[in-house]
């Protein structure tokens, strides 16, 4: 079986994904700021900020897959934290696609992105890969990101570049934040509560994953969000009634989270609708595509 090599495999989709791909066979190696970390895997060490690489990493490599990046939704968008959103990701790839030009044994290289490519817009409209990136903060971002990663291509590598949406897991992540009001009697929606939430599966994220390890005909973006397209207000009504809690008509207003957050409010008060019909056309099916069984997975079990 294959050896794959994963950038933010600490991460919390990272940790799922090395897991999963441990239980199908293959050999797993993690790139971490320290080498004696313990993450249960073979761990390397590298700094992109320093440009330090332990190239053993690459020349044992036959797919990486690029998960690092700093969160985005972690600590306000000051302008030092935008350049860390940006730096950590496309200089990040540089640093990587530097290193893979010294060797030529990688074939795959497959890169994380988002459904910001599309930009935070709540409208009818449903985005598909074909579509221009959004010219805010987070569409150039996602643009420079993938374009960083376009540059594989030179080397004769396949590449894959998942456009991810909210990632929906057991306990962390935005899930974890989203029921906890809910979990003390507060649920509510949040701003108009009209914008949409595009969500995946954490078990979907990862099987699309192996999927474009797999599939050698996968090539370009591919969305990875589930097919049923729910507002902010569906979804906080869904985990209210999953975890049988009541659910307010007030909704929480918008100017709050936009003193809390500042700029970075606009991932939370808009959201688009995205296709996945592009991954569904590869053969891919999903395991939660609704969100009902999704939330009763990660909830009651």
């Amino acid at each position: 079986m294959k050896t794959i090599l994963i950038t933010g495999g600490t991460g919390l989709i990272g940790r799922y994904l090395c897991e999963k791909l441990r239980e199908r066979g293959y050999s797993v190696m993690v790139l971490s700021r320290k080498s004696n970390k313990h993450t249960g895997f073979k761990t390397y060490a590298w700094d992109f900020e320093k440009q330090e690489f332990e190239k053993e990493a690459i020349e044992l490599a036959d797919c990486i897959i690029h998960l690092a990046g700093a969160n985005i939704g972690e600590k306000r968008w000051t302008e030092k934290r935008r350049k860390l959103i940006m730096d950590s990701r496309v200089n990040s790839s540089q640093l990587i696609f530097d290193k893979t030009k010294e060797f030529n044994n990688v074939k795959v290289f497959i890169s994380a992105s988002a459904i910001g490519y599309y930009g935070t817009i709540t409208s009818d409209k449903i985005f598909s890969e074909s579509d221009k990136p959004s010219n805010d903060f987070l569409g150039n971002v996602c643009q420079k990101w993938e374009q960083s990663a376009d540059k594989f291509e030179e080397l004769g590598i396949r590449v894959v570049k998942i456009r991810t949406g909210v990632v929906l897991t057991k306990h962390e992540g935005a899930l974890s934040k989203m029921t906890s009001l809910v979990k003390v009697g507060l649920g509510s929606a949040i701003g108009s509560g009209k914008q949409y939430i595009p969500w995946i599966h954490i078990d979907d994220l990862c099987d699309i994953y192996i999927k474009a390890i797999e599939d050698v005909q996968m090539k370009g973006s591919y969305n990875a969000v589930a097919p049923d397209h729910k507002t902010n207000r569906d979804f906080n009504a869904e985990i209210a009634s999953i975890l049988k809690k009541p659910f307010w008509a007030p909704n929480i207003p918008g100017i709050i989270l936009k003193l809390i957050f500042g700029k970075m409010s606009a991932i939370l008060l808009n959201g688009s609708r995205v296709s996945c019909e592009k991954i569904i056309k590869t053969g891919y099916r999903y395991k939660f595509a609704t969100l009902k069984n999704a939330l009763t997975d990660l909830l009651t079990k």
